[in-house]
């Protein structure tokens, strides 16, 4: 169940997906377009031209997608690790839309970056440094031209999107030095940017999504989104973790109703500088997931996959 899809709750809002190309960015520009925002998707991958991550996904299937929702989108190509890119976008949207009430800072790109479990001497120093530039840089970019934008009414929300909450985060060793600084420096920005947006009516948060069922997730495992319960009932190759923990995964369209419930809220400012997942806000805004389930995978990971338990992905759906 989605309450605000094709229900015009955000009609007349306009909002800012940057890195809208793939996976969560392109699940939440869907969701804020069929909730009625006009939607800005950014990214480096066209039909036209690849990044060098290398991925088919492009951002103007994603606006399509925004579209086929019953929503509107402008594609544009944007590398947000180039400041003057940045700054022409939020003139394009300043001149076409005359303001910008959701900014999601959803600039990522490092899967190929960096090492699981090396060491910080160990690990490849430019592929992490990169990693870096790419997870909080582009944030910092992005956020440094847009929110004078944003701040020009007050109710603006701006979405730092990571992965794990801050309580996760705080005590668990996340991959690698780079990796684990980069998803606590988006966290802290989110906490920073709520500091300074407060006295204009606006708002900051960061969200996670859970076990997200992204298009490398379900390449990885040779499934679909239609054939995804398969790896369900693969049989445990230790040291891996049992594949059936994967029952727990959710769809980027899950943590985008997240962001279309937290834009949409009036009282959105209760939230301010908090970190959030799409599993606790599906249980405060009352959205599923397209099966209709309410996957809390935090609580999952920390109470059964990293406490060693066999899988049991159902009892927290």
């Amino acid at each position: 169940m989605n309450a605000l899809n094709g229900s015009g709750a955000l009609d007349g809002r306009v909002a800012l997906v940057a890195g809208g190309t793939r996976g969560a960015g392109r699940g939440i520009a869907v969701e804020l377009g069929a909730a009625g925002a006009h939607v800005y998707v950014t990214g480096r991958t066209t039909r036209e031209r690849r990044s060098e991550y290398d991925r088919p996904e492009t951002i103007e299937e994603t606006a399509e997608l925004v579209t086929a929702a019953g929503g509107t989108a402008t594609a544009v190509a944007v590398d947000h690790q180039e400041p003057e890119q940045v700054a022409d976008l939020v003139r394009r949207i300043e001149h076409e839309s005359g303001r910008l009430d959701v900014l999601v800072n959803d600039i990522w790109g490092g899967e190929l970056l960096f090492d699981w479990d090396a060491k910080l001497w160990d690990h490849d120093l430019d592929n992490g440094l990169r990693l870096l530039r790419l997870a909080v840089e582009t944030h910092l970019i992005t956020s440094h031209h847009a929110l004078p934008l944003l701040t020009r009414q007050p109710g603006g929300l701006v979405v730092e999107m990571t992965d794990g909450t801050y309580d996760y985060n705080a005590q668990t060793y996340r991959v690698s030095a780079f990796y684990d600084l980069a998803k606590w420096s988006v966290l802290r920005l989110a906490w920073s940017q709520g500091r300074e947006l407060a006295e204009h009516g606006c708002t900051a948060v960061a969200l996670t999504p859970g076990w997200l069922r992204s298009e490398m997730m379900l390449e990885h495992y040779g499934v679909t989104e239609e054939t995804w319960r398969e790896v369900l009932d693969r049989p445990v190759q230790p040291p891996f973790p049992d594949p059936g923990h994967f029952g727990i995964s959710e769809t980027p369209r899950f943590v985008g109703r997240a962001v279309a419930a937290l834009a949409a809220d009036p009282d959105v400012a209760r939230w301010n500088q908090a970190s959030l997942s799409s599993g606790q806000l599906a249980k405060e805004y009352g959205f599923t997931d397209l099966d209709g389930s309410t996957p809390d995978a935090w609580r999952y990971i920390v109470e059964v996959q990293d406490a060693g338990k066999p899988a049991a992905a159902h009892l927290y759906r």
